[in-house]
């Protein structure tokens, strides 16, 4: 039987912190993308295809990785001509990425001396898909009618009671936080305007009979703009956000609170330390909840089932909760490179099930076609919708009318309820 009374802690960190400007940059590329393609018609986006990873330090920037792209993107000679490498590869033209790179930076809020959206140096490093990659995809859609995964890998979903969104508590108040932070900022709300884009907090929740009972130490670092303030002039000015984020979960009497601990916070963001896409994957799923599969999520298409297949097993993990099949979940599945359908689908419901593990499994496969085509067309994929899922979590996040954060629907509980009947 599972623990019922224990602390549990996760972390979160802002949109301006070195990693997340990095994850940012790379969602905006795979939204331009898409959004090109888009003018071109329904099989242009099926073909994009995104492997896109960022770099940052002081007052530089750095993006490479893989594309394929729609021809705007392409650097062209006098004649407009495509122009090509020696490999006969066509060469990625720079300017729209940097660009886009560049709007990025400035609505995170870095116009700092050591790193400014304006004066920052940005250097593209795209170029065309690997052929060899591409088939492990393409040919196996011409085999098998769908698809091939485009690569290997597990992938995992998760959800519980434990908040309105179905997600674990210590995250969710850790994403809550930050944003009602980054918001004061940019509002130019009071002191709070005076906050700097970088920051971290973590959130250490009791449980009692399993269940979130009261936060026990709060954790925060945020840089601030003003060289004058100290920690105490700190927790002055962010207290009240984070007493509002954690809204009815109650803080205890002997809570700790550590509030800029190390002193002062002037020099953040990619000035203070260098960001990489991709290094906040828990920070972007379940805060340590629950198992990953190592994949990241930020600068990948979807046909990289390290997003698109996470993506659906939270679906799958929050219809299973939301239609009280039980009242925690964990859905992993498994991947080969040019294979389309799963290698595997496994659910663990904790003993917390009304039906067992398995008639889930058999359910799951019975309503949705877990091939990356059958995900993509299933949750509608295909879209510019990614910049906004690179901070504050990929998931527990409200589904919005532009189709982001589809995944978060809790549209399958009758079709997941009828399949378990019929299988009964």
């Amino acid at each position: 039987m599972a623990r019922q009374n224990y602390l549990f802690t996760s972390e979160s960190v802002s949109e301006g912190h070195p990693d997340k400007v990095c994850d940012r940059i790379s969602d905006e590329i795979v939204d331009m993308i898409y959004r090109e393609a888009r003018k071109q018609g329904e099989e242009a986006l099926w073909k994009v295809r995104v492997a896109c990873e960022t770099l940052t330090t002081t007052n530089r920037v750095v993006i490479a990785g893989e594309v394929r792209v729609p021809d705007a993107f392409l650097k062209k000679d006098k004649a407009g001509n495509i122009v090509t490498d020696k490999a006969g590869e066509p060469v990625i033209a720079p300017g729209r990425f940097r660009s886009a790179a560049r709007r990025a930076i400035r609505d995170i809020g870095y116009d700092q001396d050591g790193f400014h959206w304006k004066s920052c140096k940005i250097d593209v490093l795209l170029h065309a898909q690997s052929a060899h990659i591409a088939q492990g995809v393409d040919s196996a859609a011409d085999a098998q009618g769908a698809e091939g995964a485009g690569d290997q890998g597990i992938m995992f979903g998760y959800a519980c009671r434990e908040t309105p969104e179905l997600m674990p508590a210590p995250i969710y108040y850790s994403h809550k936080i930050l944003e009602l932070l980054a918001d004061a900022r940019k509002g130019g709300e009071g002191e709070a305007a005076r906050l700097g884009p970088d920051a971290k907090s973590q959130v250490t929740v009791r449980y009692r009979d399993g269940k979130p009972a009261e936060v026990t130490s709060i954790v925060l670092s945020t840089q601030h703009l003003d060289e004058s303030w100290d920690s105490q002039k700190v927790r002055s000015v962010v207290e009240p956000y984070i007493r509002e984020a954690l809204g009815d979960l109650p803080i205890a009497d002997d809570c700790n609170w550590y509030i800029n601990p190390t002193g002062k916070f002037v020099i953040g963001g990619p000035d203070g330390d260098a960001g990489l896409t991709g290094r906040k994957i828990i920070v972007d799923t379940y805060g340590g909840a629950s198992p990953h599969g190592g994949g990241a999520f930020s600068g990948k298409d979807t046909t990289k089932v390290d997003r698109s297949a996470a993506y659906v097993a939270r679906y799958l993990a929050k219809n299973v909760v939301a239609a009280k099949l039980a009242d925690r979940c964990t859905i992993q599945l498994s991947y080969a490179i040019g294979v389309a359908q799963p290698l595997s689908v496994y659910v663990d419901t904790h003993g917390t099930g009304a039906v067992p593990d398995a008639a889930i499994e058999d359910a799951i496969r019975a309503v949705i076609d877990l091939s990356p085509s059958g995900i993509r067309k299933h949750l509608k994929l295909n879209r510019p919708i990614y910049a906004k899922t690179a901070a504050y979590g990929h998931f527990g996040r409200k589904p919005g009318r532009d189709g982001s954060f589809s995944w978060e629907k809790v549209d399958l509980v009758k079709a997941l309820k009828q399949a378990v009947k019929q299988a009964a």
